[in-house]
């Protein structure tokens, strides 16, 4: 009888971790989309986001590039991820103003992260390595304003490519496509 128990990938019977090896699976195009959400405390921050009036500058570009750095860098900061060629980072934000949702009466701003690459290892890691980047930026330069910002919701939206085939979140709907 097969063990049908889900294994963690990264974790030999022993209980020590190692890098999966990737060296026999085949070159795939593989992308990932992660996101994330800064929930704000205060309405302070929202006004100089979109007057672009923030001490530390621009923030949704400056946290977008945080993004993209990140993504590039995810195998220095996850210990078992592989490093792997990256063929495009995408990092939206999107303010979503107070009179816009109901629940959240200061605001948000959303993150949705697209990574890409043709390897033999997925880039989920590096979607949500820019997604946490990318809002740990915005608290960054807004915590002067707001010291109770949360960070939320950060997750894999979707997946394509690879040996375990393609996934999507069920229910998701891409804010970019709205």
């Amino acid at each position: 009888m097969q063990n049908t128990t889900p294994n963690l990938t990264h974790v030999l019977p022993s209980g020590a971790a190692f890098m999966v090896p990737i060296h026999e699976k085949q070159v795939t195009t593989r992308t990932a989309k992660a996101v994330s959400s800064v929930k704000f405390s205060n309405s302070s921050a929202i006004g100089l986001i979109k007057s672009n009036s923030n001490k530390k500058g621009d923030v949704l570009s400056i946290s977008r590039i945080a993004g993209i750095m990140a993504a590039k860098k995810t195998s220095d900061i996850i210990p078992l991820c592989h490093p792997i060629w990256i063929s495009k980072v995408q990092v939206d934000l999107r303010v979503v103003e107070s009179k816009d949702i109901e629940g959240e009466p200061n605001g948000r701003i959303d993150i949705l992260t697209t990574v890409t690459c043709d390897g033999k290892t997925g880039v989920e890691m590096e979607a949500l390595t820019a997604a946490m980047s990318a809002a740990l930026t915005v608290y960054d330069m807004c915590k002067a304003v707001d010291k109770g910002m949360i960070i939320d919701g950060t997750r894999v939206v979707e997946k394509v490519g690879g040996k375990s085939g393609d996934w999507k979140e069920e229910g998701w709907l891409e804010w970019l496509e709205m």
